[in-house]
């Protein structure tokens, strides 16, 4: 592996309460010495022959992204994505770990097919991929799978994302099973009954639109439900794209009455209102679906006060067969592994947020919550790191995505802050336009 110096930036890792400008010595594809910056000294890092040396001056040096949430779509939808597509979207997102779902086609609902997901990815993926194991057979609701023989075989949390495990029983004995293994339960938080057939957040604007809407207690009556099966079990839970107001304050109280819970949000559930909807456009067509203003001020309060621990992109790549129809009969999802830095900073900039509860939202807080070595650059951890640019400003142009998906809700805007390099295991994954 090379040996590296990534020289005179400043270096923030809310893991250790780093900030400041340092230079950051990377051997075997580790951190091997942080010292305060040379440059600031007067005086040149001593290093000898077979170094790379990254000029940092004026960038922000973090931590690679963790992303808890992606669907990476292989095995069985290799057309609207790949491994390999998908961390190479990672990369270029300053992304340097990222967690998949279990929905894919069949479902990573056992041992072999999480070998088949760890084996093609370190074959073909740019950086760090570990799967997320579903929680019932063929994500059904039906039967529990094997945790432990997932858990062995790679797995570190399960999850029937997409699809909400719809009995109360199932879902205490998933929870229950879970503690015996160490894992944690990721929820899809939806009433499939109550959501119906929504396709948008119910509300002033579903019925100017004359769309059918989802009530915020879809989610609401599913996270109560599943807040009070984590209690009676003790077990480790986590509520994934939380998007509604009532949802924040459940999972408030249950942290205040020391639940085992733990939540997540999207960039785009934080950055955007339905409002975006009224020109039909499918790109703005995810589950849960964007809200209301309240609740969007709700998630950001939420996020900042502690009650909602990471972002997360929820990346859902779709081809043009799923999207270019009408809007009612458009695939839910949108992708963002190459947008959530960006959009994220822009909340920064808009003073919604301060830097540092962005990258730690965006690190370590996920890498804690799934028991994951990685999130920090103290001395002696993987060299997984981000370079960003946070003053460079760019179009989003879906055109000139490394994913397969094109379906993004930012399309056309600008963003501030640009990931310039990304690196993992010491290695040089990312370079700008390369």
């Amino acid at each position: 592996m090379k040996r590296l110096l990534l020289k005179g930036g400043r270096v923030l890792d809310p893991a250790s309460s780093m900030d400041g400008v340092y230079d950051i010595f990377v051997m075997g594809g580790r951190v091997a010495s942080i010292k305060p910056s040379s440059e600031a000294r007067g005086e040149n890092p001593q290093v000898g022959e077979g170094w790379d040396i990254i000029d940092c001056a004026g960038k922000l040096v973090i931590h690679g992204l963790v992303d808890a949430h992606t669907h990476l779509r292989e095995p069985g939808e290799e057309y609207k994505e790949t491994i390999k597509t998908g961390t190479q979207a990672a990369s270029a997102g300053g992304v340097t770990t990222v967690m998949c779902m279990a929905n894919t086609k069949p479902a990573n609902d056992n041992e072999s097919m999480t070998r088949y997901i760890v084996k093609k990815a370190a074959e073909e993926g740019l950086v760090n991929v570990f799967p997320v194991g579903a929680i019932t057979c063929g994500l059904k609701g039906e039967a529990l799978t094997e945790f432990a023989s997932l858990k062995d075989a790679g797995c570190v949390a399960v999850s029937d994302d997409g699809r909400p495990v719809t009995s109360g029983t199932l879902m205490r004995r998933a929870l229950e099973y879970s503690r015996l293994f160490g894992l944690v339960v990721i929820s899809h938080a939806e009433d499939a009954v109550l959501a119906a057939d929504g396709v948008m957040n119910e509300g002033a604007v579903s019925t100017r639109l004359g769309l059918k809407g989802i009530p915020d207690a879809a989610e609401e009556a599913m996270v109560a439900r599943d807040i009070s099966l984590a209690e009676l079990t003790g077990a480790r839970l986590h509520i994934a794209h939380v998007s509604t107001a009532g949802a924040v304050a459940l999972i408030k109280a249950a942290k205040k009455r020391g639940a085992g819970v733990t939540a997540e949000v999207t960039p785009h559930h934080l950055a955007l209102t339905d409002e975006v909807v009224s020109g039909f456009d499918t790109d703005f067509k995810m589950n849960p679906p964007l809200r209301a203003k309240k609740d969007v001020e709700a998630l950001r309060e939420g996020l900042n006060d502690g009650t909602i621990d990471s972002i997360a992109t929820d990346h859902a790549p779709h081809s043009s067969i799923e999207k270019d129809v009408e809007f009612d009969h458009a695939s839910f999802g949108v992708v963002g592994l190459e947008t959530s830095l960006g959009v994220v900073l822009g909340l920064v900039s808009q003073g919604v947020l301060t830097l540092r509860k962005a990258v730690e939202a965006m690190t370590i807080n996920p890498a804690r919550i799934f028991g994951l070595d990685t999130g920090t650059l103290m001395v002696g951890s993987a060299a997984d790191m981000a370079i960003v640019d946070l003053e460079r400003k760019w179009i989003v142009d879906p055109a000139r995505f490394r994913s397969k998906g094109r379906n993004t809700p930012f399309k056309g805007m600008e963003l501030r802050g640009k990931v310039v390099k990304t690196i993992v295991n010491g290695n040089v994954v990312y370079d700008g336009e390369i």
